[in-house]
């Protein structure tokens, strides 16, 4: 089953590194969010290995931070956090909580409510006007009024060093966007709101590379990126489902069938 857009890429090692990861990290734990986790694989390798970014001085916010397992497992292969701390996912005393928080190093931003993330990063935008500021949200979250006040800020403002990738897989926690809270054309609502946008494949690495670069160079107005992606991207039972926004532990046999699934698109 060919389950990636980008075989090809040099970072696809990558992904599958962090893909494995997140699977131990969260079924170990017990619980995760692991359909988000996986969505959003590719947006953060290409983030953190293109080299677009130096977050030692530009700046990354997780907005939705319960998609941290895909965070931890990039800040351990970065050296960031040991690969040993990844096992002490969820754990009661671990720094490793369920949503992000400044206690781990390489993180800015503490999350809890979603929709605030932007807000946040339009912030810090804001105050470091030298460097950029790159937050990731979800379709999902522009379910929250505050997201638009803050597309509507960073639009006042000129941001032209902001950067929102939206990880749009179409699902949430109780059923698909399109059913809760319908988006309708969010790249136009986007323009409407005086940013600029691209709308890419979530999964193809060099799709998203590019992207980066070209919202990077943008001078004046924000930039955001339109990820369509995949819930629980690369085991065949939990894409596009709503169900695996967040699991337990899985029965032995699924586990067993997803770490296959993912070693076998390893590199």
């Amino acid at each position: 089953m060919n389950i990636f857009a980008n075989k090809k890429h040099p970072l696809s090692a990558i992904a599958s590194e962090v893909r494995l990861s997140v699977l131990e990290m969260i079924n170990t734990a017990g619980a995760g969010h692991i359909g988000g986790s996986l969505s959003s694989v590719e947006i953060m390798v290409a983030l953190y290995f293109s080299h677009i970014f130096n977050f030692d001085r530009d700046h990354f916010i997780l907005s939705a931070g319960h998609l941290c397992p895909t965070l931890y497992a990039i800040l351990a292969k970065l050296g960031k956090i040991k690969y040993s701390d990844l096992s002490t996912f969820s754990d009661i005393d671990s720094r490793l909580e369920g949503h992000v928080s400044v206690s781990v190093s390489g993180v800015e931003y503490s999350s809890g409510s979603l929709g605030q993330g932007l807000s946040f990063a339009s912030g810090l935008s804001l105050g470091d006007k030298d460097h950029h500021t790159v937050c990731l949200t979800t379709d999902g979250e522009h379910d929250e009024g505050q997201i638009w006040e803050a597309i509507m800020f960073a639009n006042k403002y000129h941001q032209g060093n902001l950067i929102n990738i939206v990880d749009y897989n179409g699902q949430q926690i109780g059923g698909t966007t399109a059913d809760i809270m319908p988006l309708g054309e969010l790249a136009g609502k986007y323009l409407r709101f005086g940013w600029t946008v691209q709308t890419v494949n979530g999964h193809d690495l060099s799709a998203l590379i590019k992207a980066l670069k070209i919202a990077k160079a943008s001078t004046i107005y924000p930039a955001a990126i339109i990820a369509k992606t995949t819930m629980g991207k690369g085991i065949s039972f939990m894409e596009n489902d709503y169900h695996y926004h967040d699991v337990k532990k899985l029965p032995a046999a699924l586990y067993l069938q997803a770490k296959n699934e993912l070693e076998i698109t390893s590199y």
